[in-house]
């Protein structure tokens, strides 16, 4: 086995090839929204009842975050794009806030950069379609404003793409669909396929000049969740050069936990494991290829984490598993944010 120093010690991350971790989707925007009106203010110590906070972050080595804009599905299109500002508003204000720790990043060059000052890197991630209220004209404003990824739907339909979670409708994408994804390629925003049903997810990636990614996403074959992704569409992610970043959320990473989650937590909560995070992460491996492969934990989404991972610093129990179980420094490097930042490299920005 090749010999790893603890992630748990900050002073050694450097050893892994990379200093840090690149998380795909952390809900703390929305999350802060619903408990805290929005204040950015406090957030530099511990205390709030939410899982992120910046002495947190730095405790789980997180370097980058792509920070979640959500708005409800149920709203009216006008009203989703206005929350959808709302949330990008706080994420803005929550970096300008505090400067030295925080810094806006669209691109790997700008997360290296932000690294080589000693902060954290915060990328935008809409997540739903229904964000862009059915106009391009929108989703090119919200890429002016830094959108990094749309995710295409949430866990509804959207009137142009079908969700994991839906009645299929367009069997995928519609034609309006595939021209969203168009789009997206032209302006260099990631396509996210984290909450789509398999049809659309073979219907992008089909049709995607880019790589895509699945910002916050498990593997079916070891949790048949309709939000976790098929191995015949992580294979195609190879081709496509994607990536699967790995949700820390328990009812995708364990069917037990599943089951009692949707019979109304009768019993005993079953429980789950950093090692239940680590199987999907190696299963993912399997079936993606090393290249093809993050992390995206959800935090401030659900309400419950794999124990020793309840917080934005629970990151390091994780890496310490897979080290035990002989990953290299230079393919945890990958894991931790290699991958999705050489997909920020090759997608380039559309000029605007």
């Amino acid at each position: 086995m090749t010999a790893v120093p603890s992630y748990a010690n900050p002073t050694s991350l450097e050893a892994f090839g990379l200093s840090r971790v690149v998380d795909g989707h952390n809900d703390h925007a929305w999350a802060s929204r619903l408990s805290r009106s929005h204040s950015v203010d406090g957030l530099d110590r511990e205390g709030h009842g939410l899982h992120t906070d910046l002495p947190k972050l730095r405790a789980g080595g997180v370097g980058g975050q792509f920070w979640s804009v959500y708005a409800p599905s149920d709203l009216a299109p006008a009203e989703a794009v206005q929350y959808t500002l709302e949330q990008i508003d706080f994420v803005h204000r929550f970096v300008a806030r505090y400067p030295q720790d925080l810094v806006p990043a669209r691109t790997g060059h700008d997360v290296r950069a932000a690294w080589s000052t000693g902060r954290i890197a915060c990328l935008l991630g809409a997540e739903g379609g229904n964000s862009i209220g059915g106009s391009l004209g929108v989703l090119r404003v919200l890429a002016s404003l830094g959108l990094r990824y749309l995710t295409l739907t949430h866990n509804v339909n959207v009137d142009w793409a079908d969700s994991a979670t839906d009645v299929v409708n367009h069997g995928g994408l519609s034609e309006f669909g595939r021209d969203v994804v168009r789009e997206m390629n032209r302006l260099g925003v990631l396509v996210d396929l984290a909450h789509v049903s398999t049809g659309t997810m073979r219907d992008a990636i089909a049709i995607s000049d880019d790589p895509v990614v699945f910002s916050h996403s498990s593997c079916a074959t070891l949790c048949p969740h309709p939000r976790n992704v098929p191995d015949d569409v992580l294979a195609s992610l190879a081709a496509n050069g994607g990536v699967l970043m790995v949700a820390f959320v328990p009812m995708f990473l364990s069917s037990d936990y599943r089951d009692w989650f949707d019979s109304g937590k009768v019993g005993a909560k079953p429980v789950v494991t950093v090692a239940d995070v680590a199987d999907h992460v190696e299963h993912a491996r399997e079936s993606a290829g090393i290249a093809h492969i993050g992390l995206g934990s959800d935090y401030d989404g659900f309400e419950d984490f794999p124990v020793s991972m309840g917080d934005v610093s629970g990151f390091a129990p994780l890496i310490d598993c897979l080290a035990d179980r002989g990953w290299s420094a230079s393919e945890l490097a990958m894991l931790m944010g290699g991958n999705i930042l050489r997909v920020l490299d090759d997608v380039v920005l559309a000029q605007r």
